[in-house]
């Protein structure tokens, strides 16, 4: 029952034109036009342009998802089957999960025809980040799509989705950014996963403790919300 349900929510989200287009299609522009216009390497590009997608999947793509399946009464006629409640909140993360595989398939392997030349041990370190991104991003998407009006969500969700891609240092380092905002970046969500995945797959060294540390209490201050206003009905 969970694997069908998890095969569901990953082909709704795969077969979203709109949804493609923010979480793969935008991501993959950026990691060629960055690698290709001289505005940094594929190498420095390539873990900002991951957690670009992350953000876009297990965040916005996730809000929007859910706030208009709470529209639609999608959530409440799945409640009144047969499908077990955690069954139907581990379908949809483990969709998730399999969408931001897919996405760093993808980005990695353009990368790589880019130019990138990763390590097998900077490779593997940046799984459980991975992970621990779409985790993180995937319970502030449930605290936004699970508890505001779908059309407030799709437009926050996106208002947010900017100011951590500008101010997180995803599309301009951080060390380029103005003073106070590239100090800031290193406490978002954004920026902290960018720069973990940034250590790991650009030195092959371990993430440091401080960008772990803040994905770790964004995403349990968010979880812990979540669990308080999100109404699926």
């Amino acid at each position: 029952m969970l694997a069908a349900h998890t095969r569901m929510e990953a082909a709704l989200t795969l077969r979203h034109g709109e949804q493609a287009l923010l979480t793969l299609l935008i991501p993959l522009a950026l990691l060629i036009g960055l690698s290709t216009l001289h505005l940094g390497v594929v190498d420095s590009v390539i873990p900002r342009i991951l957690a670009l997608a992350v953000m876009s999947t297990a965040f916005t793509g996730q809000a929007i998802a859910l706030g208009f399946d709470r529209r639609y009464g999608v959530i409440k006629r799945l409640s009144a089957t047969a499908l077990p409640r955690w069954a139907l909140v581990s379908g949809r993360v483990l969709a998730t999960l399999i969408v931001v595989a897919l996405q760093a398939v993808v980005l990695g392997t353009t990368a790589v025809l880019l130019g990138w030349t990763p390590s097998v041990g900077g490779l593997l370190l940046s799984i459980p980040l991975l992970v621990l991104g779409t985790l993180t991003f995937g319970a502030a998407g449930v605290l936004i799509g699970g508890a505001l009006r779908a059309e407030i969500v799709l437009t926050l969700a996106n208002a947010i989705w900017f100011v951590l891609l500008l101010a997180g240092g995803l599309a301009v380092h951080p060390e380029e950014l103005p003073g106070p905002v590239g100090t800031l970046a290193h406490f978002l969500p954004s920026g902290a996963l960018a720069q973990s995945l940034e250590a790991t797959l650009t030195q092959g060294a371990p993430p440091g403790l401080q960008p772990v540390l803040v994905l770790l209490v964004w995403g349990a201050v968010a979880g812990a919300l979540a669990g308080r206003t999100t109404r699926l009905t």
